[in-house]
């Protein structure tokens, strides 16, 4: 009666050790894990804050570029604005791009600074030589105090290519050609006795256009696209006459069009995804993007020495449990590329400025800084949504069945124990009950024999 009543007041099986020593233990246990699978939870709707609040200020600096875009396609109207219209468009844009600088020095969370390379990746031994630009959006160190980063290049990313190996055109030879490249296509004629010097000129005229540029290699005339890779070709059809072009990889080949070729090469052993020059890699372990200098082949590496932010998402320190993920500067100085040029290029005094009429570089600068934040922002938001939020989902699931564990092994079964109670309280009342008839039929008996 006794242990049935402490077990109903205190509604634990277990109150001391003495009680049910394997299942304290096992109790014990369950209860750690519950506790640790608790505090993930606090974790990673912590970590869900933290991507909110990065990937908020990510949307107005986009809405800042797509202004900034915006005026420079404006100041391209140069026949229809004024001067003094177009450097009005020129402040408006260096407005906008110290807008976007102070978001990337403002943004914290908690103190800590999230777009202004703070939790960007460490690296050390980088050959600027042999890689234009590097992003790493993923590194996980576990016990490693440094992760090296081997690439070993096979062949960089070709152009498309084709020649003309004749001197020139011959007398009787007037033609007529369709240029065509990845950015458009241009039809040139020409008359007879033409020198391919003349026809060198003309093509790289119009090499803005079509996005074929002409040189000469000796008397041949060498045609190539303007960039490399596979999205890239040269394409010379000739309308009228005959203008016989060949691969100029293999000038036994007749061809009258050809296609670049993007790099193959390896990242720490793994094949990465190759666009022309620009290397992907993304696995669990490493996530990077990296761009090849032109002709480059050969190995290099570097190492990446600390840096990103580090997410505990599980009730377990362990790489598995752990998220470390890297969240580059969003400065003007920093959004854009070496080849383009950066964001801060376009404000006065840049090489290129509205004023300065380079509008058209310009553009390109913004297009890479808002396909630059906008890959920023799917990839916050596909950690936020597919690991995060799963996590939390997971995590709470665990809990419910870890804590039903421990309650089946340490929490009272009310039913049985007051089953037990009404047993037990009968039992003394019938022992109370007999034990009184016992000591009354002694006296009784005495009292006769009196």
């Amino acid at each position: 009666l006794s242990d049935t009543l402490r077990r109903l007041s205190s509604g634990l099986q277990i109150n001391k050790a003495g009680d049910n020593p394997a299942g304290l233990i096992i109790s014990e246990m369950l209860r750690g894990q519950v506790g640790a699978l608790n505090q993930a939870v606090n974790n990673s709707e912590r970590a869900s804050n933290v991507l909110a609040t990065a990937e908020g200020a990510l949307n107005e600096v986009s809405a800042l570029l797509v202004d900034i875009r915006s005026l420079a396609v404006q100041a391209s109207n140069r026949g229809a604005l004024t001067g003094e219209e177009i450097r009005a468009a020129q402040l408006q844009v260096d407005s906008a791009v110290q807008s976007i600088t102070r978001i990337a020095n403002t943004t914290t969370f908690g103190g800590t600074p999230l777009l202004n390379g703070n939790l960007d990746y460490v690296t050390s031994g980088i050959s600027t030589t042999n890689l234009t630009d590097l992003n790493i959006a993923s590194v996980q160190f576990g016990t490693h105090s440094y992760i090296p980063i081997v690439i070993d290049v096979a062949s960089a990313a070709l152009g498309g290519a084709l020649a003309f190996t004749a001197a020139g055109l011959s007398a009787s030879q007037s033609i007529t050609i369709e240029i065509a490249g990845k950015d458009g296509v241009e039809t040139l004629s020409f008359i007879g006795s033409t020198a391919n010097s003349a026809i060198m000129f003309a093509i790289n005229t119009v090499s803005d256009v079509t996005g074929v540029s002409a040189s000469l290699s000796g008397t041949v005339l060498v045609m190539t696209s303007k960039e490399a890779g596979s999205d890239a070709f040269v394409s010379i059809n000739a309308l009228s006459g005959a203008f016989a072009t060949v691969l100029y990889s293999n000038p036994a080949t007749s061809s009258e069009r050809d296609t670049g070729t993007d790099a193959v090469a390896s990242i720490n052993g793994s094949l990465a995804v190759a666009k022309g020059n620009v290397l992907q890699l993304n696995t669990t372990a490493l996530s990077v993007e990296l761009t090849l200098a032109d002709t480059f082949t050969g190995t290099t590496q570097f190492a990446v020495t600390g840096g990103g932010a580090l997410f505990q998402l599980g009730g377990g320190v362990s790489t598995n449990e752990q998220v470390n993920l890297g969240i580059r500067s969003v400065a003007a100085g920093r959004l854009g590329t070496a080849e383009l040029g950066y964001l801060s290029d376009v404000t006065t005094g840049g090489r290129y400025s509205l004023i300065s009429g380079e509008t058209n570089q310009a553009l390109r600068i913004m297009d890479k800084a808002i396909l630059q934040i906008a890959t920023m922002r799917g990839r916050l938001g596909a950690f936020e949504l597919n690991t995060v939020q799963t996590n939390i989902h997971s995590l709470r699931v665990a809990i419910e069945n870890a804590t039903a564990a421990e309650s089946t092994i340490r929490d009272t079964d009310f039913a049985n124990e007051t089953a037990n109670l009404t047993r037990a309280q009968i039992l003394v009342s019938a022992g109370t009950s007999v034990l009184s008839t016992a000591n009354t039929t002694p006296q009784s008996v005495l009292k006769l024999l009196g």
